[in-house]
């Protein structure tokens, strides 16, 4: 397994996730990677010439922390490594579930854990990412930005059937069966890529009889996320779509700093990052919240086969949640490493029982 901690409180969760993998057993080889702002402003390089390739042939799964440092202030560096690792490595398929731990943790008054517990796909390869697009007459009154959103019709189906199949082979928390998929997209301002999403959606739903299809435009999809989230099982969605409404989602689980992710191609290596970012403000103050990695961390296991490493991480991040073992952004006194070295420990001990 390759570890990239990057940069900012990358740095510092990471660590923490590594010392929880190690403690529950998993039978797993960790390899780190300096690949970050630090190397490149050193010796200039983001991505060494082979990189992707040896990350795809040599190891099953990619950690990472995260990218973005002040000191380069075009964040190629940032760009070349995550991007890159999603594009280059055909991540397609973007994996964020949203499940609240504890009810005081959700800003919605009446919110129970059970209450949410939901996933959203987002496609991870195409739309506005992928910088098509330019700059006509820039720096004058007649300046034009033009900003493509890319669309093919393999990179909607297959995602659309990722959705649909993920619905059959997970559960929830309670056990009770994923059956609803519902579709978000702005179809009706945004007609042709829209379109496409419509047309595929409806004719992939047909071989899925047993899941119920379901449509929301992004911006009703928002206002029903906070109104009622009880009603979400698994969102589908475009990559800018999925972007925006995962950190809404995130809110209603205790914030960025619980919500894990995966980048996912069904038979090759994926990669695995919390989706909190770098946030320099806050970098080397040991106040990060590593919960997100390292619940990021369980998810990568889960996805290896390691189900039973996987359950004791989560168990011990809710019995932390529950008694306030965590950092200030959620209640607790704990520092980073503090609160990360509880998770360790309750993760030992639920071994050697």
């Amino acid at each position: 397994m390759a570890v990239i901690p990057g940069d900012g409180i990358g740095q510092e969760v990471i660590p923490q996730a590594v010392r929880v993998i190690q403690a529950s057993g998993a039978n797993v080889e960790l390899t780190g990677f300096d690949w970050g702002a630090d190397r490149y402003l050193r010796d200039g390089v983001t991505v060494p010439a082979d990189g992707f390739a040896m990350l795809g042939r040599d190891y099953d799964a990619i950690l990472v922390g995260a990218f973005g440092d002040p000191r380069v202030k075009t964040n190629i560096h940032a760009k070349e490594i995550l991007l890159g690792m999603r594009f280059k490595m055909d991540l397609y398929a973007n994996v964020r579930p949203i499940r609240l731990l504890d009810a005081a943790l959700c800003p919605l008054k009446g919110i129970e854990p059970k209450d949410v517990d939901f996933v959203v796909l987002r496609e991870n390869t195409e739309g506005v990412y992928t910088d098509a697009g330019g700059v006509f007459k820039q720096g004058t009154a007649d300046e034009i930005a033009i900003q493509e959103d890319i669309n093919t019709r393999k990179g909607v189906e297959r995602i659309i059937r990722y959705a649909f199949e993920y619905c059959e082979k997970h559960r929830k928390a309670d056990g009770s069966p994923r059956n609803k998929l519902l579709m978000c997209d702005k179809s009706n301002a945004m007609t042709h890529a829209g379109g496409l999403w419509q047309r595929v959606f409806k004719e992939v739903s047909g071989e899925y009889l047993k899941i119920t299809a379901q449509h929301m435009y992004v911006d009703a999809l928002c206002m029903q996320m906070v109104r009622d989230p009880r009603q979400f099982d698994v969102i589908v969605t475009n990559n800018m779509f999925g972007d925006i409404i995962t950190d809404l989602a995130a809110g209603l689980q205790g914030g960025l700093g619980m919500a894990a992710s995966g980048n996912i191609h069904p038979g090759r290596t994926s990669m695995f990052e919390p989706v909190h970012g770098s946030a320099p403000p806050i970098a080397g103050k040991n106040i990060a919240n590593p919960f997100g990695a390292i619940l990021t961390a369980a998810m990568m296991l889960a996805h290896l086969g390691m189900t039973a490493e996987a359950a004791k991480i989560e168990a011990a991040v809710l019995e932390a949640v529950r008694q306030k073992k965590t950092t200030q952004d959620i209640g607790g006194k704990l520092g980073t490493k503090e609160a990360g070295e509880w998770i360790e420990e309750r993760v030992s001990k639920s071994g050697a029982n």
